[in-house]
């Protein structure tokens, strides 16, 4: 990154910005070389300001909230990786409504909801990340996804000179997608739709999901999520299972035994073994049955080759 570039962003964010930062410690899957720069904004006005700074000196931006289903190369990642770890405001609002930060992990959210016998989100137990990243990938289950519970999203424009929200009749959710966004906006927070329960019902329904993600996923071990979607009217585990390949090892990673669509650091994994498992598992997939996997996970970096 260009000294000039790193003193504009070191003016703008003081020491909510790092630089050569190693991914590894910033994904859930725990591999990936440095990033040119990390910035932890602590307001609107200091993600505006960094994205003014990456507009005017073509540097690019990425948002990478907790880190889960994110793979990032060995070789590194070019730009800016935008954390909204300090964007933690989540409150009930009228109508049956909460409007939540981009920060707000799954858990807190869902203790939000328990405590308040608010129904409709339970779905969510379980599920990594924070609320930016569910929004931005359409996170869910098959019966339920974020989409449902949408009823508009705070938007931040590309270039930080605009900040305006959009309705949910606005919104293109697709499986595992938000489309229709400016490439580079970024999502500062959601208001977000409830129903009004009580708070054994609700506390039910989280302790469901809850106990049927430990027991089908692994949750212990350093992972990225669900690395594949779903193919239509199947199952990618089940596909990969069926192509013998759970437990398939690559140096530090592994196709888990326990569900066969996650894929497991073994404690020195890299990406390259990560992204060897996927290319495995795709190719014998397709050989096999002619179906073609299609990542659900983001892949970034440099390419050696």
């Amino acid at each position: 990154m260009a000294p000039d570039v790193k003193q504009a962003l070191i003016d703008a964010l003081g020491d909510a910005v790092r630089f050569d930062v190693p991914t590894r410690k910033l994904t859930s899957l725990r591999v990936g070389g440095p990033a040119d720069a990390v910035a932890a904004p602590n307001d609107r006005l200091e993600l505006e300001a960094l994205l003014r700074i990456c507009s005017r000196h073509g540097v690019p931006h990425r948002v990478i909230g907790k880190g889960f289903n994110t793979i990032v190369r060995d070789e590194g990642v070019d730009g800016v990786l935008i954390q909204l770890s300090r964007f933690k405001r989540l409150e009930e609002r009228p109508n049956a409504c909460l409007r939540v930060e981009a920060g707000v992990s799954h858990a807190t959210l869902t203790r939000f909801c328990r405590d308040r016998g608010l129904s409709g989100l339970e779905f969510g137990a379980g599920i990594p990340g924070s609320i930016g990243g569910w929004i931005a990938m359409n996170a869910g289950v098959p019966d339920h996804e974020t989409k449902d519970a949408v009823r508009e999203i705070e938007v931040v424009s590309p270039a930080g000179r605009h900040r305006h929200r959009i309705s949910r009749d606005r919104l293109r959710f697709r499986y595992r997608a938000l489309r229709g966004l400016a490439p580079g906006s970024v999502v500062v927070s959601a208001l977000l739709g409830v129903g009004l329960s009580n708070k054994a019902d609700v506390a039910a329904e989280i302790d469901r999901h809850l106990a049927k993600r430990s027991g089908s996923q692994p949750i212990d071990q350093p992972s990225c999520g669900s690395v594949f979607k779903n193919p239509r009217g199947s199952y990618a585990g089940r596909l990969i299972e069926a192509a013998g390949l759970k437990g398939e090892q690559r140096g530090g990673a592994r196709i888990s035994t326990l569900h066969a669509n996650f894929i497991v650091n073994e404690g020195d994994a890299t990406a390259a073994d990560v992204l060897a498992l996927i290319g495995k598992a795709r190719a014998t997939v397709r050989m096999r049955t002619g179906i073609e996997l299609v990542p659900e996970v983001r892949i970034w970096g440099r390419d050696a080759r």
